[in-house]
């Protein structure tokens, strides 16, 4: 009973990270910081549900290190255009 109510609330964060990425996508830092919170609760998911047949958790270490990854990725971009541009706002980009 209890690890169904952890994956129902993980369910809700995953649902809140897509309604704030969503919302917030003008600025660039917020939607990075939503799509790691998005990571975070399918991390959670992914931990109940091995904890909860009994599997190895190698797979959700391996989903850990790749979530980092992306995370500094994320983030050298992110500070990349504000070197270039001076904000994060998405606005500033121009197509030409």
């Amino acid at each position: 009973m209890m690890i169904m109510l952890n994956l129902i609330f993980c369910i809700f964060m995953y649902v809140s990270g897509l309604v704030m990425y969503s919302m917030k996508r003008k600025h660039l830092l917020l939607m990075l910081l939503s799509l790691e919170f998005i990571v975070l609760s399918l991390y959670m998911m992914i931990f109940f549900y091995l904890s909860l047949y009994d599997f190895e958790y190698f797979f959700s270490l391996m989903f850990l290190t790749f979530s980092v990854c992306e995370g500094v990725l994320g983030l050298s971009l992110m500070v990349l255009l504000i070197r270039t541009h001076g904000n994060d706002y998405f606005q500033v980009l121009s197509v030409l």
